[in-house]
């Protein structure tokens, strides 16, 4: 998606060989007409999968996925990391390592969201290692729903996540794809 790319290309920062830096319209500020974008392309690629809810974790991965909620016309649920007073019971966790912010958490959806009638499309804002996207499968999986696939903004190429996910036969439709973050420099696969 090249409007994307070059968004990456002129707002990116990188930070080093393994992170980029997008908090300028993806997760901190917002570009809602990105965003829009952004759903419109996730909704073309999905749209003859018989998608039912869009799951995503919080808080990154929100507004790409409303937004292709809105043009798919599907509900969006979002997995929490932080416990709630209202999130306690009937609950579908995994627990989840982020290699930016060094730290383990538990997700957790509501079984009174997800059910084994569902057909569900993951989207996240990145996929590196794919622990995020593992640990929303875990939970979609013990809901009983089947996968359509994974939308994901930005996909790290260099690093493990498409392989595993994809050998383990799941569907994966990035909108940029970073080959390479060396001497500050992002370099896109075509």
């Amino acid at each position: 998606m090249e409007q994307l790319k070059q968004k990456i290309r002129s707002q990116g920062i990188v930070l080093s060989d393994r992170v980029l830096k997008v908090d300028a319209f993806l997760n901190h500020q917002i570009d809602p007409a990105l965003m829009q974008a952004i759903g419109q392309e996730f909704a073309r690629r999905f749209r003859e999968d018989g998608v039912t809810k869009i799951v995503t974790i919080e808080a990154s991965g929100i507004a790409p996925a409303v937004m292709a909620g809105l043009e798919l016309g599907v509900p969006v649920i979002f997995a929490r990391k932080h416990q709630s007073l209202t999130l306690t019971d009937n609950l579908l966790t995994a627990s989840v390592y982020s290699f930016t912010k060094q730290v383990e958490s538990t997700i957790a959806i509501s079984t009174n969201h997800l059910s084994a009638n569902d057909r569900v499309l993951i989207i996240d804002d990145f996929l590196a290692n794919g622990k995020a996207a593992k640990g929303l499968i875990s939970i979609i999986q013990q809901a009983g729903a089947s996968i359509a696939g994974l939308g994901i903004v930005i996909e790290k190429s260099f690093q493990n996540g498409r392989r595993e996910l994809e050998e383990a036969g799941y569907r994966i439709e990035s909108l940029a794809r970073v080959q390479s973050l060396a001497d500050g420099q992002v370099q896109f696969i075509d």
